[in-house]
């Protein structure tokens, strides 16, 4: 924190008050403000990011800057990125004047601290152009966990950072590493790891915070993946796939393929491109997609618990999300048989056709779409 004392505020009507002080600012739960207060913790967190004091860090959130302090005192450059602008101005007031700093940057001005700089960019993570850094460490608002990591993923196809160190809500964490065949694995798993190497670093028990938030935290280490295990251009289709697979993850994929609906969105693609003989290169690398549409919206609500516990985790061991493919089909179209046995075939001759999406590796996901690609049969994805 940035020092000084609690004020401690009555709630109105007899109520519990929503927002926590420190230095006279009040923290807002419901905008994901829970601020580290456990300097060991911190330390911690630096030391496992492995900072070099020639690295560029990005921080998002910084808050009173308890952890941007010791990120100034490891690295060349801090930028930090903050939505709040009462909390750029505590950051402008905590840093200036301090024995470390005479030069800090807020807008179009640049702050020193001793040999190092920060940088405070006031805005919104997800809207705003990252510049060039080489590591992210970042206790983040968990309402914008998935779009952050897949949109940091994104902007790693154009400028390599070496690793992000992040804190998340622990349920999210447990996904983002979960293993084929845990309760908590789903397309978030698959995808993530498929751009990336994601590895749980420690838990995080919610009174490290001000205010504490109502779950248990994690602190996640993702490294970008350098090549990819497939093609760029390949990234939507497979979102496609993934979609369709973990609609019903526990169902078996014979089944899932075997659905009317799916074997008329499926046959109207293969027609679709049939004609226009655009069926696809697999060899394809020169397409670059924006990787942050592989952001899972569905999951996010179903998995979201915010800091307050407002919300209720579901874990069951179907349902992930109704995600359909792009293709509109009227109930009435006739369902071919013959397309079917098709798609049924491809699972079969592969031994696929009684294996769930829950149980499959990478790997075998790979596989699948190959394998479907290679029979003529291609995925779309809503994003």
């Amino acid at each position: 924190m940035a020092g000084g004392k609690i004020r401690k505020e009555k709630p109105k009507g007899g109520g519990s008050s929503s927002s926590h002080f420190q230095g006279g600012i009040p923290f807002h739960k419901s905008k994901g403000q829970h601020i580290l207060k456990n300097p060991m913790l911190v330390e911690s967190i630096v030391q496992k990011a492995g900072i070099k004091p020639t690295d560029v860090i990005l921080e998002i959130g910084p808050g009173t800057g308890n952890l941007t302090k010791k990120l100034l005192e490891s690295g060349k450059k801090v930028i930090a990125v903050e939505l709040d602008s009462r909390m750029v101005l505590e950051l402008q007031r905590r840093f200036q004047g301090t024995p470390l700093s005479n030069r800090l940057q807020f807008a179009d001005q640049l702050f020193r601290h001793g040999h190092h700089d920060l940088q405070v960019i006031q805005g919104d993570v997800l809207k705003c152009d990252l510049p060039y850094f080489d590591i992210c460490v970042a206790n983040i608002p968990y309402q914008i966990s998935s779009p952050l990591v897949f949109k940091l993923l994104d902007v790693n196809q154009r400028q390599n950072f070496r690793c992000a160190i992040i804190m998340f809500q622990r349920e999210f964490a447990m996904r983002l590493v979960a293993q084929p065949g845990d309760k908590l694995y789903c397309r978030l798993s698959v995808n993530t790891q498929l751009l990336a190497r994601v590895n749980h670093l420690l838990k995080v028990g919610k009174n490290n915070f001000r205010p504490p938030p109502k779950v248990d935290s994690s602190v996640v280490r993702i490294e970008p993946r350098r090549p990819l295990p497939i093609p760029a251009g390949k990234l939507k289709e497979w979102n496609g796939m993934l979609s369709l697979c973990f609609s019903r993850k526990n169902k078996t994929l014979g089944s899932i393929f075997a659905q009317k609906k799916v074997v008329q969105a499926l046959e109207k693609n293969f027609k679709t491109l049939e004609s226009l003989g655009q069926f696809k290169n697999e060899d394809d690398n020169t397409v670059t997609i924006d990787i942050s549409d592989l952001a899972d919206d569905n999951v996010d609500k179903i998995v979201f618990i915010d800091q307050n516990g407002d919300e209720v985790m579901e874990v069951d061991g179907g349902k992930e999300g109704d995600d359909e493919m792009e293709v509109e089909v009227s109930d009435d179209e006739a369902d071919d048989s013959s397309f079917k046995s098709k798609l049924v075939g491809v699972l079969k001759k592969y031994d696929y056709a009684d294996k769930r999406s829950s149980k499959l590796t990478q790997n075998e996901f790979i596989h699948l779409l190959s394998i479907f690609n290679q029979a003529g049969i291609h995925f779309t994805s809503s994003k």
